[in-house]
C-alpha cells in the first residue's frame, strides 16, 4: 500500500484566501445586486507596462522565425536576464555575479521549492504575523516550526532572540501582511544573528520596489555579512504586474556554505534536475522591466498604488485608528475597532458596506484583532471603499 505524506494531515483545514473566497461567494449569491470593493487578496489591477508588452510581442515574433526561434531555455535563467538583474543590484551598490541569480516562475513557487536545500530535520523560524505559505510549506515537510510573535510594542519588527534559534529564518521586508520595513540596523542584527548561529535567512523581497525611504534597505545583500547567511527571493508580480505572467528571481550567493555543502552548487543541481526553465517570451518581457523606460513605467504604476494607500491612511488617520504600513509597502495593517476580532470585522465590513479585506488571524495567532488592506485595487474603488469605511466607523462612534 502506498503511504501518503501524512504531514498534510497537520495542515489547517483550509487556506486563508480560500476561506475569504467562500465567504464572498456566499454573500454574492445571497445578494446578487451588490458590488464588492475588494481590498483583500494582493492582486494587481493595472496592466503590464507598455515596454513589457512590446518586449513580449517581439519575443512572440522571434518564435515565429527559424533564425530567432528559442526552444528550451537554460534551467537557471537566460544569460541576458541574469546579467540584467545583476546590473539592477549593482546600481544599488550590491555586488553579485550574474550566475548567482536564478530566474524563477515567481516568489511563491520559489519559497516552496527552496526548502529542498534543507534537511527535513532542520527547524524554521517564522516571524508572525506571516504569509501563510511559510508555515504550510514547512508543515508539509514535517519540519519543526518556531513562531516569533510580534506586535505594536515593536512595530511588528522584532529583534532576534538568543533563546529562539532555528536553522531557517524567514524575513519578509517590506512585510506581508503588516507593511512594516526593517531598518538597516535592525536587519543587520538579524544577519549577525544568523552568521553567529549558523542559520540561513530566506529573505522575501517581493515588495522591495515599494520602498521610498532612501534610508531603508531594498536587499538583504546591502548588509555586511549577508553573503554568508542569506538567500533572497524576489518577484516581478507586484513590482511590474506579473501576477498572471509569473516571473521572479532568487539570489543564492556562492559564499553561502553549511556543513561543507555549497548552497549555490546545490541550487544549480536542483534547478537543472527539476525544471526546464522559464519561457523565452516571459524572460524577454522581464528584461524590459529593468530598462530605463520600463523602470519609468513601473514607477508610474506603483505611484498609483501609493496614492491608493494614502487615501486609506487618510481615512484611518481621521478616525484615529492605529495602523502600520502603506508608505513603503502596498499593505496597510490596522487594529480592528472596538476590540472586534479580525473575522468579526471581516464579516462586519462585508455585510454593512461590501468592503473585503483580510482578517489578521489568518496570518497567525498574533494577527488576531488586526486587519489587512491591499492597495492594489482601482483608484475609484479604493476611494469609495475608504469613504464607506470612514462613514461606517464614524457612525459606530469612532
Amino acid at each position: 500500500m502506498i503511504t501518503p505524506n501524512m504531514h498534510y494531515a497537520n495542515l489547517k483545514d483550509s487556506y486563508l484566501f480560500y476561506n475569504i473566497a467562500q465567504k464572498t461567494k456566499a454573500y454574492l449569491e445571497a445578494n446578487p445586486d451588490k458590488y464588492l470593493y475588494r481590498m483583500g487578496i494582493g492582486d494587481v489591477s493595472l496592466p503590464l507596462p507598455a515596454a513589457v508588452i512590446q518586449a513580449l510581442h517581439d519575443a512572440v515574433n522571434d518564435q515565429s522565425a527559424k533564425d530567432h526561434f528559442h526552444g528550451y531555455m537554460p534551467e537557471c535563467g537566460a544569460p541576458f536576464l541574469r546579467e540584467t538583474i545583476a546590473g539592477y543590484y549593482r546600481e544599488r551598490g550590491v555586488q553579485i555575479s550574474a550566475d548567482e541569480v536564478f530566474v524563477s516562475s515567481g516568489a511563491s513557487d520559489e519559497l516552496g521549492d527552496i526548502l529542498d536545500l534543507f534537511d527535513s530535520r532542520s527547524s524554521a523560524l517564522v516571524i508572525e504575523p506571516a504569509y501563510p505559505a511559510y508555515v504550510d510549506a514547512n508543515v508539509m515537510a514535517g519540519r519543526k516550526i518556531l513562531h516569533l510573535p510580534c506586535g505594536q510594542e515593536n512595530a511588528f519588527l522584532p529583534a532576534p532572540q538568543e533563546d529562539v534559534k532555528a536553522d531557517i529564518l524567514y524575513i519578509c521586508s517590506p512585510n506581508n501582511p503588516t507593511g512594516a520595513v526593517f531598518s538597516r540596523s535592525q536587519l543587520q542584527d538579524w544577519v549577525d544573528f544568523a552568521n553567529k548561529n549558523g542559520s540561513v535567512i530566506l529573505f522575501d523581497a517581493a515588495y522591495e520596489a515599494f520602498i521610498e525611504d532612501p534610508a531603508l534597505p531594498h536587499s538583504i545583500f546591502e548588509l555586511d555579512g549577508a553573503q554568508t547567511c542569506a538567500i533572497e527571493i524576489c518577484s516581478l508580480s507586484k513590482t511590474a504586474g506579473f501576477t498572471g505572467t509569473r516571473l521572479g528571481y532568487t539570489v543564492v550567493p556562492k559564499a553561502l556554505c553549511r556543513s561543507g555543502m555549497h548552497f549555490h552548487e546545490m541550487w544549480v543541481r536542483n534547478r537543472t534536475t527539476k525544471t526546464n526553465g522559464v519561457s523565452y517570451i516571459i524572460q524577454k518581457g522581464g528584461a524590459a522591466v529593468f530598462t530605463p523606460e520600463g523602470q519609468r513605467q513601473i514607477r508610474a504604476n506603483i505611484a498609483i498604488y501609493k496614492k491608493n494607500a494614502k487615501v486609506l491612511m487618510d481615512a484611518l488617520d481621521e478616525l484615529g485608528i492605529w495602523y502600520c504600513g502603506g508608505k513603503n509597502a502596498p499593505y496597510i495593517w490596522m487594529q480592528c475597532p472596538d476590540g472586534m476580532g479580525s473575522w468579526e470585522f471581516f464579516d462586519y465590513l462585508l455585510r454593512e458596506i461590501q468592503v473585503v479585506g483580510t482578517p489578521g488571524e489568518g496570518f497567525g495567532a498574533c494577527g488576531e484583532g488586526y486587519f489587512r488592506f491591499s492597495t492594489f485595487g482601482s483608484p475609484e474603488d479604493t476611494k469609495e471603499a475608504a469613504r464607506r469605511i470612514a462613514g461606517l466607523l464614524r457612525k459606530k462612534g469612532l
